[in-house]
């Protein structure tokens, strides 16, 4: 596929891992060069049944590597209750009739940046235990890729998982501030700053034929929402992540140096950015080591073009 974005895909699937999967197949200007699945969402053995039966469904003819079973330093815990027990809202189906790699999913982009340098870009939509542990296996990783997109975090707004916290971020929060800390060149954050801002509201969602396998699966995640927002529709977090690695003007930055907060009682798994007196910084120092590189992190976003993209993309043929 010449000219085209190669792509590596690291995902939790998932419902909205799910729509990201969509949105990306229906670029003809995107190859999906690999999947990784990481726990999450779900268990990662589920995590990996889902991203295989999703690659059928899409004809993504891509390898999918089974990841890390649980974060770096904590107990795992999954979200059934946002996705369904499944992880695709109940209708996960039949046993996928491929399988997945023998390589794990950090060795599978370790591999694939030492052979590709800076021809690839990553989109991580789960918790970052993979890409973190590939920067154990590849330490020089954040020269080797060329554009990275992680969705997680909540700036300036409340967590979802906790107050703070947003949930890929939290799952694994050692994981997260080792990659923000490891000098990624290009690497933009996607979190609830905009992706609560750009709800999909209940008429997209009825919009879609019934028959729709992408409305079916969102029923569950749509209750979910509608439960404690007090208004129909869903929350499109990883394909909105999807859509500005795509086309990065879709969206409006600012640029620091980011951290995870890991030993707060209540902010635990926390985006922190020193954001006091920005363009000349504080008088007193900064908190966040000048040291680490910047990141763009995402703070507004056309939501009406990324939703009529989302809509085309999931009721293609």
């Amino acid at each position: 596929m010449i000219g085209s974005m190669r792509l590596i895909v690291d995902a939790d699937p998932g419902i909205d891992d799910a729509l990201a999967l969509y949105y990306l197949k229906a670029r003809a200007d995107i190859e999906i060069v690999a999947i990784g699945t990481v726990h999450g969402n779900v268990p990662v053995r589920q995590a990996t049944a889902n991203a295989l039966r999703l690659a059928e469904r899409l004809g993504i003819d891509a390898p999918v590597a089974m990841g890390a079973a649980r974060p770096l330093a904590q107990p795992l815990k999954t979200a059934e209750d946002v996705h369904g027990p499944d992880g695709l809202g109940g209708y996960a189906g039949d046993e996928p009739q491929r399988s997945h790699t023998t390589e794990s999913a950090a060795e599978q982009i370790a591999r694939l940046a030492r052979k590709n340098p800076q021809e690839l870009d990553l989109l991580a939509i789960g918790p970052l235990t993979n890409v973190a542990l590939a920067l154990q296996i590849e330490p020089n990783l954040p020269n080797l890729i060329n554009r990275t997109v992680v969705m997680g975090g909540a700036l300036n707004v409340p967590g979802n998982i906790t107050s703070h916290a947003e949930a890929n971020f939290w799952h694994d929060p050692e994981a997260a501030d080792l990659v923000l800390d490891a000098g990624f060149e290009d690497l933009t954050i996607v979190g609830l700053d905009v992706t609560m801002a750009n709800h999909a509201p209940g008429e997209w969602l009825d919009a879609l034929p019934n028959t729709n396998y992408v409305r079916q699966i969102l029923g569950f995640y749509a209750d979910f929402y509608g439960s404690f927002l007090g208004k129909s529709g869903f929350v499109p977090h990883d394909p909105l992540a999807a859509a500005i690695l795509l086309e990065p003007d879709l969206a409006t930055y600012v640029e620091d140096r980011f951290a995870i907060e890991l030993t707060g009682t209540y902010t635990r798994g926390k985006l922190v950015a020193d954001q006091r007196f920005l363009a000349e910084g504080s008088p007193f120092g900064r908190d966040i080591g000048t040291t680490r590189s910047k990141a763009k992190y995402a703070v507004s976003a056309d939501g009406a073009r990324f939703l009529d993209q989302l809509r085309d993309a999931v009721t293609q043929p």
